[in-house]
C-alpha cells in the first residue's frame, strides 16, 4: 500500500462527502456509507462505516482480522452483540445515541436495530478494515466438509443453507420468511 500523500502534495484530499460513498445497500432504510483510504487518502490508520437501519435490520455476524472497531449511535437504538474468545459468552450493549461499544480485533460480532431509524458509526483503526462475514463462511465452506466435520448429512446442510447469499452485510432478506 502507497504511504499517505504530503499534506503539501496537490493529491491531498483533506475532506469528503461520505454520503456519497455507498458501500451496501439492502434498501432505503437500510445501507452503509464507507470512509477509508480510497475516498479520503489523507486518512492514516482510521475508516468508518456510516451505517442506516430500521427496526430488526441485523449487521450480519462477522468480524474484522485487522481492525478493532468502535461503534458510536447517533440516533435511534441498537444492541451490539460481541462473542468474547476468552469466555466464549456473548456479550450484549444496547446503545442508544452518544453511547459507544468497543469490539476488540477479530472478536467475531453482529448489530441488531432496536428501533427505526437507527444511525450508527462504525470507526475502525485501520485505513481499510478486513472484513470476514458469516454468510461467506456458510456458503464457500464445501458442504463435504462441514457434514464430516460436525457429523451431519450433507443434503440437509445443503438444504438448511441454500437461502443464505454470500456477503449479505445487513439481514434478513426482503423475501425472508423465517
Amino acid at each position: 500500500m502507497a504511504a499517505n500523500p504530503d499534506a503539501a502534495s496537490p493529491s491531498a484530499q483533506f475532506a469528503f462527502d461520505v454520503n456519497s460513498s455507498l458501500f451496501f445497500r439492502k434498501d432505503s432504510r437500510n445501507y452503509i456509507n464507507i470512509l477509508g483510504l480510497q475516498q479520503l487518502n489523507t486518512l492514516d490508520n482510521v475508516s468508518l462505516l456510516d451505517i442506516f437501519l430500521s427496526a430488526g435490520n441485523v449487521v450480519e455476524p462477522h468480524y474484522h482480522p485487522n481492525a478493532a472497531e468502535l461503534v458510536y449511535c447517533i440516533s435511534g437504538s441498537i444492541v451490539v452483540s460481541i462473542l468474547n474468545p476468552s469466555t466464549n459468552q456473548i456479550l450484549n450493549y444496547t446503545l442508544r445515541p452518544g453511547q459507544v461499544a468497543n469490539v476488540p480485533q477479530a472478536w467475531w460480532h453482529y448489530e441488531v436495530a432496536a428501533v427505526d431509524h437507527t444511525h450508527l458509526l462504525a470507526i475502525f483503526n485501520a485505513p481499510t478494515p478486513e472484513v470476514i462475514l458469516g454468510s461467506d463462511l456458510l456458503k464457500r465452506t464445501p458442504a463435504s466438509i462441514m457434514a464430516h466435520t460436525y457429523c451431519l448429512d450433507e443434503n440437509l446442510w445443503k438444504q438448511a443453507i441454500a437461502p443464505v447469499q454470500p456477503s449479505t452485510y445487513i439481514g434478513p432478506y426482503k423475501n425472508c420468511n423465517g
